[in-house]
């Protein structure tokens, strides 16, 4: 019982510290709502995220577990930092500090029109943040527009960390349900189970064709069907070009077979890029993970060697 009256006090001084601003949340997805705030504290907006917790589970669930554990561990500019927690058995509350939009509702406000050097900013901030979670040994898994925050300067930052992981050497089997299925790399769309660090690069070369082009690359309705969307754009891949894929558990010698396209053929895509860009995406979306670059080489690339940021508080 006192344990009881001593979370309910917790309760009371944490929602003192907080006052929501809005009664509806200003986004919801799989794992809870989010909510607009302020600090009592700091006068500062914030946002938190009251994750759903099953009444039938005992305990927080592992994927809230897994976000809160990861994000205390970063600190860095292109990653949302995490101010606050509040937990009890049947409550789970994540204090986040408040972005005003995301990359998805940035480009629907632009009609899809980001000037150049905004996809260069963006492509180069996604690929410091990725860098900086593959440097502390944490893949994201689930990178995509909805989730990399932008505020009013023109900063990016990575949120929603609920599917990410911290990986180890060797790598051990993971689940391939990961990866939002428009972001989701082919060694995951025909089902292997061992995967690192490449899965991120695909979903960031993914999100900079998406910046690029104004459009999805590859909208499917199903696994599938995301599969033949990446083999008209890339061509079906070989053996000669991907050494393994036909040992994939998914992959079938009956796929129709597709040339690659080639990027200067994808809508828009080198005038906004230009050759550089284009030869990071081919770099980044490379059908064999082995050969994919790595974030610390996307970041070198010679396509940001101009690259125009934004100013640091």
């Amino acid at each position: 019982m006192a344990e009881v009256d001593d979370f309910e006090e917790q309760e009371r001084r944490f929602e003192r510290q907080y006052q929501i601003f809005e009664k509806g949340p200003i986004g919801e997805g799989a794992y809870g709502k989010v909510y607009k705030a302020t600090s009592t504290r700091t006068k500062e907006w914030v946002a938190m995220k009251r994750m759903k917790l099953d009444a039938q589970e005992e305990g927080v669930p592992s994927t809230a577990i897994r976000e809160i554990a990861l994000l205390k561990e970063l600190s860095h500019q292109n990653v949302v930092k995490l101010l606050d927690v509040f937990c009890k058995p049947s409550k789970l509350v994540l204090v986040f500090e408040f972005l005003e939009n995301d990359l998805k509702q940035h480009m629907k406000r632009m009609k899809g029109q980001l000037t150049p050097s905004t996809v260069k900013s963006f492509s180069y901030q996604l690929s410091c943040g990725i860098e900086f979670c593959h440097a502390n040994r944490i893949l994201h898994r689930d990178l995509k527009p909805q989730n990399l925050l932008i505020d009013n300067k023109m900063r990016l930052k990575i949120a929603d960390f609920g599917l990410a992981r911290a990986f180890t050497v060797p790598v051990p089997k993971y689940t391939h349900e990961v990866v939002t299925v428009w972001y989701r790399p082919p060694e995951i769309l025909l089902g292997s189970t061992l995967y690192s660090v490449p899965v991120d690069l695909w979903s960031v070369g993914c999100v900079m064709g998406e910046m690029a082009t104004g459009h999805p690359l590859f909208p499917g309705d199903s696994e599938i069907d995301t599969v033949f969307k990446i083999f008209q754009k890339l061509g079906t891949p070989t053996e000669a070009m991907w050494p393994g894929v036909g040992e994939l558990p998914d992959f079938k010698t009956t796929f129709p077979k597709w040339p690659p396209r080639g990027w200067t053929n994808i809508r828009n895509t080198a005038a906004q890029v230009g050759a550089d860009g284009i030869d990071l995406l081919d770099k980044l979306m490379t059908y064999d993970p082995k050969k994919r670059l790595s974030a610390r080489q996307a970041v070198l690339h010679k396509y940001f060697t101009d690259v125009e940021l934004p100013a640091a508080d």
